[in-house]
């Protein structure tokens, strides 16, 4: 019985595109945080049962579940399903993304799509399908993943940097909507990161970025879990509507 009565007291984050890059590296930071975790992930069940595994040796619990973030029907019954299975909602991070990169004058409208279906689509699926709960029990947190593309813009990539720069709009815009029912919205602007999103480019193209960095390196998908463990928590009480660029000076 006191077990049940511990596990029933932790507080449950969702995490979209949870397992890999990014969202991998945030599951394992909110398990050892404390959370029982849902996650979803798009294709790589193996992927996802190996995170899942490695965050319950935390001592939670932890859902993982196959979801087509751009596909309203499928968010809401991953959603209902953690609610269920793990309890109301307490973190909502949404990493889950894509990436179809060319040059505007040869993308095909499937690529544009495809980016912003996933990316701000799913974004959009994820916080509306637990927005109403969390007003009426007037508490939660939300961290959205946005990218520096999605802030000063990025060349072959209209697609990507429109859904992140689109991610950004709708973090403040959702922020003005519910900082007044005790609901936090903050979004995260990563820079580059050392994910499978570039570990199949050619040396040239990854020295090129790299020389972009003030710092000289590549952040760690950890780096980003980091902060967004802090922003989810109540270390970060008064940090509302705020996009943290985490690039390594980058954008300076």
């Amino acid at each position: 019985m006191s077990g049940s009565l511990v596990e029933a007291a932790r507080p449950v984050a969702l995490v979209t595109g949870g397992s890999r890059g990014i969202g991998r590296a945030v599951v394992l930071q909110l398990a050892r945080d404390g959370y029982d975790v849902s996650l979803c992930y798009q294709s790589n069940e193996e992927a996802a049962e190996r995170v899942a595994k490695e965050a319950a040796e935390s001592g939670g619990r932890v859902l993982a579940r196959r979801v087509d973030v751009g596909d309203a029907d499928s968010v809401r019954a991953f959603v209902t399903e953690t609610e269920r299975e793990l309890g109301d909602v307490d973190a909502v991070v949404t990493s889950a993304g894509i990436i179809r990169d060319k040059p505007l004058a040869l993308m095909a409208d499937a690529d544009w799509h495809a980016v912003t279906r996933v990316n701000l689509d799913g974004t959009y699926y994820a916080c509306r399908a637990v927005i109403r709960r969390m007003m009426r029990r007037r508490r939660g947190a939300i961290v959205t993943v946005s990218s520096v593309a999605g802030v000063s813009g990025n060349a072959t990539q209209t697609n990507y940097s429109a859904s992140k720069a689109g991610i950004i709009g709708f973090t403040k815009a959702l922020a003005k909507e519910v900082g007044r029912h005790g609901i936090r919205v903050n979004a995260v602007a990563p820079g580059f990161i050392e994910t499978d999103m570039i570990a199949d480019l050619p040396a040239a193209h990854t020295d090129a970025m790299r020389n972009q960095v003030s710092m000289g390196r590549f952040g760690q998908a950890e780096e980003i879990a980091e902060v967004v463990s802090f922003l989810v928590s109540g270390r970060a009480s008064y940090l509302h509507g705020q996009v943290l660029t985490v690039d390594g000076g980058m954008a300076l």
